[in-house]
């Protein structure tokens, strides 16, 4: 059974910096694309990054600059580094994968972590 683990979250104040790190565990074959999506209270989940199989990387406007996702497929990891927190990035993060479970499908599943609770404090 496939699952994604993060860790990194807590508590930091305006400027400060997090590092939020999820791990693909179980077996399959590929992880194509890998993301960090968000959800604050009262507010639909929305994505923050996401980098594909190629390395491709594409980040949300609010974060563009400030945030760095990567990927290490050695250790089935993607990790976000933020940098220069607001209180308006508090919210849960949640790691998500599409992975392929075996080679000969044409098909993947979508995977989600269990979030982690990103507060930045003013």
């Amino acid at each position: 059974q496939v699952q994604l683990v993060e860790s990194g979250g807590g508590l930091v104040q305006t400027g400060g910096s997090l590092r939020l790190s999820c791990v693909a565990s179980g077996n399959f074959f590929k992880i194509n694309n890998m993301a960090w999506y968000r959800q604050a209270p009262g507010k639909q989940r929305e994505l923050v990054a996401v980098i594909t199989s190629g390395g491709r990387i594409n980040y949300a406007d609010p974060v563009k600059g400030r945030f760095t996702i990567s990927r290490d497929d050695d250790k089935n990891t993607v990790s976000l580094q933020m940098n220069s927190l607001k209180p308006e990035d508090t919210a849960v993060y949640y790691c998500y994968a599409e992975i392929k479970p075996d080679s000969w499908l044409n098909y993947e599943y979508d995977y989600w972590g269990q979030g982690t609770q990103v507060t930045v404090s003013s």
